[in-house]
């Protein structure tokens, strides 16, 4: 029952973005006539605010309630989105903006350690199937409402999606807080909550990254990242305007497409890939983004098809989509160090936030050279390299599991930490 009361906050939260984030770049640059300069420093504020947020929040996590860590954060961002609606200058815009994406982020390795203390280790993938899909459904939700009631001729046209947003964390923060009453970990989630100190920020990275499996996790981590949702909101948008000539309705339709191919395929997916490994399947996702980037390639020599395709592109993306998240945060958890779960998932996190953020750039850059051809041959190699990184993590997970056997049956203990079955299991 908590497992689901966590997934409908999460869906309800993500209301927000989808009320917000798409409309507050025309309507800082233009509504408000404070330039295009105000409106991009707004989302690089949101990104830095993020960037700071995950790493402290995940080990806040680690040593305190985590419900209180996610309570408190989902507060914060209803403070910063519900301020912008008093926002008259551009000064007090960003910083409104710095502090919604501190709060929103802050939350997300908080509600990512409630998944691990409240499923069992054999659930966990389908729960956070079922919390991207509500996450995917809130957001799409968010801006499918807002696209009606925002009036971007107004200068409170936006206050409408600023409310919703503040109202949506309230709400969230409400439904996790009573979740949490009593709650207590799981027996069979395999999570260490002796709350252990993780020590200093700079210590633990180094502690996470001594970890071949870790590194090679990051790398798929920033790789995928940078194939696909690095670009989602940016880059490919302008690649589909600029180059392939396509109007804004198909890239609506695009993103509406691949919202509703990630609701129909999710549950199907992760019941169909259950008993496959996390490197395989992380394998599958970078190939699958390789032919997204095949297919966007093909595009520039079909014009009298570019918006099909284009649209087919962003439907292909989103099958990878349905196993990114449940694989990857479990995977991410079970590789962590002990005590230091929350911290390593708001690492990572804040990785993909900050690649993420210079994704935009990048594409800016290539396609305002007009380097399209760049521009996809960039992210082809980024997906194939995406491709190779889970293939190494599969094999020094096997050699891993392969000298616990031995030590197992030896009697003779690893020299490699050792890891609980449980956990083992989730990353398999």
């Amino acid at each position: 029952m908590r497992a689901k009361l966590l997934i409908l906050a999460s869906s309800i939260g993500m209301l927000g973005w989808g009320a917000v984030l798409p409309y507050q770049y025309a309507y800082a640059a233009d509504t408000r006539a404070w330039g295009s300069l105000a409106a991009a420093a707004a989302s690089s504020l949101f990104s830095v605010g993020a960037l700071i947020a995950a790493p402290f929040a995940g080990r806040l996590s680690d040593r305190f309630n985590p419900v209180v860590v996610a309570v408190v954060a989902q507060l914060v961002a209803a403070v910063g989105v519900g301020a912008l609606v008093l926002a008259d200058s551009p000064t007090s815009f960003l910083l409104g903006m710095f502090v919604f994406g501190l709060g929103l982020t802050a939350a997300m390795p908080a509600k990512q350690v409630l998944v691990l203390r409240w499923v069992a280790g054999r659930d966990r993938r389908k729960v956070f199937a079922y919390k991207f899909t509500g996450e995917a459904i809130g957001m799409a939700i968010g801006a499918y409402v807002a696209g009606y009631l925002v009036d971007l001729s107004r200068a409170d046209g936006l206050d409408f999606g600023f409310l919703t947003a503040a109202l949506g964390f309230v709400t969230s923060s409400a439904i996790i807080g009573s979740a949490g009453i009593r709650a207590t970990t799981h027996p069979e989630s395999g999570l260490d909550t002796s709350g252990a100190n993780p020590g200093r920020p700079m210590d633990a990275l180094r502690t996470i990254f001594a970890s071949p499996a870790l590194r090679w996790t990051a790398v798929i981590t920033v790789t995928l990242a940078l194939g696909f949702y690095a670009q989602f909101e940016a880059g490919l948008p302008a690649y589909a305007i600029t180059v392939l000539d396509v109007d804004s309705k198909a890239i609506g339709t695009a993103a509406a497409v691949n919202s509703i191919i990630i609701v129909l395929l999710q549950v199907v997916v992760v019941r169909a890939t259950a008993r496959r490994s996390a490197p395989t399947l992380l394998m599958a996702v970078g190939s699958i983004w390789v032919l997204a980037w095949l297919i966007l390639s093909a595009a520039q020599f079909r014009p009298e098809i570019a918006a099909a395709l284009f649209v087919t592109t962003f439907g292909v993306f989103a099958v990878g989509e349905t196993m990114y998240s449940p694989v990857l945060n479990p995977l991410t958890a079970s590789l962590a160090p002990k005590g230091m779960v929350g911290q390593t998932l708001g690492t990572f996190a804040a990785l993909q936030t900050t690649f993420s953020a210079l994704g935009p750039l990048v594409a800016g850059a290539l396609l305002g050279a007009g380097l399209a051809n760049g521009f996809l041959g960039l992210h082809l190699g980024v997906s194939l390299l995406a491709v190779y990184a889970a293939w190494r993590l599969r094999k020094v997970l096997a050699v891993k599991q392969s000298r616990a056997q031995v030590s197992s049956s030896t009697g003779v203990s690893s020299s490699l930490p050792a890891r609980p079955t449980e956990r083992e299991s989730v990353a398999a």
